[in-house]
């Protein structure tokens, strides 16, 4: 509970979380409060395309944000756009933790070879940049939701692998791993079982900060064209489909998916960063 005292203590951090919670929320029930399904190509019309905000068509249905240049109303658009990104963010998150976690583990454990050679395979996947691994991945793969989610993992494990390594090295001089050893219990269930959840701190906190990194990259390779198709409205396909607008005055094309991509991805970075603190042991209070 102290924790938890000190770490909503800050007002950032309260508006950082509600923020998000309404972010989740709007993502989770989509379906119920957008006034139209922007996958549904029967309820697009062109006439209705780029209105301004507070319009509405001949039908009489308010478009509270505007529309888009296929007639899509920017805010159903945006609470899909959500849903794809905390999706693929947070299923890339689960699979790289999981995937990169159990190499780190294997590595520290191990030791010897093993070590080496996993870490230099780390080593040469950090060295590239992420967005270029992505770009390479999804270009060799092809577009789509399970693509970039590829992408993502790719780009991802490796980060885990090394923190995982780290914390495990420090983990297993430990005694309760030595009493582990005298007790004959197999390295499987010592590495799982009891040096994982004393490395769980570091790593929980890789993955908030990674939540947003797979939410940048998927908005990155949508924006470029190589993300998901036009009939998926994502946050960065929304800001790239009224980019060559921007400068005509219809600026709500880019400006909302812009504004709450900026605001996702500054909300669980400053969460991320607050849990850092509050579960450093060297820190301040």
């Amino acid at each position: 509970m102290a924790r938890v005292r000190l770490f909503i203590g800050s007002m950032t951090v309260v508006v950082a979380l509600v923020l998000l919670g309404l972010a989740v929320l709007a993502a989770a029930f989509a379906p119920l409060i957008a006034p139209q399904d922007p996958y549904d190509l029967a309820q697009l019309y062109i006439l209705d395309s780029r209105l301004p905000p507070m319009s509405r068509n001949a039908d009489g249905m308010l478009f509270l944000l505007g529309t888009d240049d296929q007639g899509r109303d920017v805010f159903s658009a945006i609470l899909y756009g959500l849903r794809i990104s905390l999706g693929v963010a947070l299923v890339a998150t689960a699979i790289a933790a999981t995937l990169g976690t159990s190499i780190g583990l294997l590595s520290a454990y191990a030791g010897g070879r093993v070590d080496t050679v996993l870490m230099r395979i780390v080593d040469m996947q950090l060295s590239f940049p992420a967005v270029l691994i992505a770009l390479m991945l999804v270009a060799l793969v092809g577009s789509g939701v399970d693509k970039i989610i590829i992408a993502i993992v790719a780009v991802q494990w490796a980060r885990y692998a090394r923190t995982a390594r780290g914390a495990a090295m420090v983990e297993r001089e430990r005694e309760y791993v030595e009493a582990a050893h005298c007790l004959a219990y197999g390295q499987p269930r010592i590495m799982f079982r009891h040096i994982l959840p004393n490395c769980m701190a570091p790593l929980s906190i890789l993955a908030t900060v990674e939540i947003a990194s797979a939410v940048s990259i998927e908005a990155t390779l949508s924006f470029l064209g190589v993300g998901l198709p036009i009939t998926q409205p994502s946050l960065g396909l929304l800001i790239a489909n009224g980019y060559p607008f921007m400068l005509s005055g219809k600026y709500w094309l880019s400006i909302y998916p812009g504004l709450v991509l900026i605001a996702l991805i500054i909300s669980i970075n400053i969460i991320g960063d607050r849990m850092r603190e509050v579960l450093n042991p060297r820190s301040e209070r």
